[in-house]
């Protein structure tokens, strides 16, 4: 199985599956989350958030292989799943079934960075969200959030949690603002903050962090 044409290549996209030696797609009828979740469980990406129909990622070529797919959702692959057999179906391509599954291809640094700083372990704090980077708001930024991100990058334990655009002003989004971590998560996104992308701040009030790494 594989996912063709989605914003990440791998871990969202229309589904495709092998059959005699030709990728074919799959027809949405009955399509849901449960079948999202094994095709995601196959690849190795994580969780479904979900299953859309109707060729969200472009109409496929060539065979519908698949049609009327059921799975419980505890199938190792979509091909344990039962549906009507190869090939027989009523669908086009218009409904041609995708999928998208949590675990983005995150590039090797994480879906946290540090940049512009003076070395690998300070700089402004940049997280990844829907395969695009953002920035993160001062307000309430403190040690305990920013304990979090140098753990969660490498860098050890925090030296200084800094506002105010420091290293500079990002260029793209705001993605997270009132961070609010209590210092042991594992990870940024496991703390409390306001929804992604809500926000009343502006560039100028990055936030930074300084670690001892």
């Amino acid at each position: 199985v594989r996912l063709v044409g989605g914003p990440n290549r791998k871990c969202s996209g229309r589904v495709e599956v092998l059959h005699k030696d030709e990728w074919g797609t799959v027809c949405d009828d009955h399509w849901d989350l449960r079948e999202a979740k094994v095709v995601c469980r196959q690849l190795g990406c994580g969780t479904a958030l979900s299953a859309p129909r109707e060729s969200k990622y472009g109409e496929g070529k060539g065979q519908i292989w698949l049609s009327d797919v059921n799975c419980t959702g505890t199938e190792e692959s979509l091909i344990e799943c039962e549906a009507k057999p190869w090939g027989e179906n009523i669908c086009n391509h218009v409904e041609d079934a995708s999928v998208e599954c949590s675990e983005v291809d995150i590039p090797e640094e994480g879906p946290v960075r540090l940049v512009d700083g003076p070395n690998k372990c300070a700089g402004r704090v940049e997280v990844l969200h829907e395969n695009r980077w953002g920035s993160v708001c001062d307000d309430d930024w403190d040690m305990k959030d920013a304990k979090v991100v140098c753990k969660q990058v490498g860098c050890g334990s925090p030296l200084s949690a800094l506002g105010g655009a420091r290293y500079g002003r990002g260029p793209d989004i705001i993605w997270l603002d009132d961070v609010k971590c209590n210092g042991t998560e594992e990870s940024i996104f496991d703390c409390q903050a306001r929804p992604w992308g809500e926000h009343n701040c502006y560039h100028g009030e990055d936030a930074d962090v300084v670690c001892a790494g």
